[in-house]
């Protein structure tokens, strides 16, 4: 189930057995701030590249929700029928998923990276071999979707240096070999 706005179930885990994914207290408590900043480097790379020179501009706006739309999405279908997920802002304007079951490295690194790959890797390499509108349209789509995917760009890293066979659940982490207390 998908829930909209709707707080998280308390959570109750051992923080003898879970560590917390971002294990720098002060990265912890200034994580949106690198969101934002990421966020805001991209725009500006884009501006540099003209990546956003797309033509028509009401054809940009429409795209920015669609766009969106199919990011949110992805992530939602690498967890689709796994558990119950909740969708919340936080940090002021950023669309925070946090599904409520436990995920493992290679499941949660794709829940996080899949939109990335997508609709910045795959367009962006469309893009290449494409001209013309064409072209600039893919171009905008990457850099848009880059520019969304800010949290995503930094999470992804974080998951791959987390030992093998790790398990991740609402910000937390634990190696396979301990066991998960219901």
């Amino acid at each position: 189930m998908i829930y909209w706005n709707k707080p998280l179930p308390k959570l109750n885990i051992d923080h003898n057995e879970y560590k917390p994914f971002i294990r720098n207290e002060w990265f912890r408590k200034n994580y949106m701030y690198f969101a934002y900043g990421l966020m805001i480097l991209l725009f500006v790379l884009a501006t540099i590249t003209r990546g956003f020179r797309a033509g028509n501009l009401w054809i940009k706006i429409l795209l920015f929700p669609f766009v969106y739309v199919i990011h949110e999405s992805l992530h939602v279908l690498t967890v689709f029928r796994k558990g119950d997920i909740y969708l919340n802002y936080w940090g002021g304007i950023y669309l925070w998923m946090t599904p409520d079951f436990e995920l493992s490295k290679p499941r949660y690194w794709l829940f996080m990276t899949l939109p990335l790959l997508v609709l910045t890797g795959c367009t962006g390499i469309a893009g290449l071999f494409s001209t013309g509108t064409v072209k600039e349209y893919l171009c905008y789509i990457a850099w848009l979707n880059a520019f969304i995917a800010g949290s995503d760009i930094i999470n992804s890293p974080l998951i791959l240096i987390k030992p093998a066979g790790s398990h991740f659940y609402r910000g937390y982490y634990r190696c396979k070999n301990t066991e998960r207390k219901e």
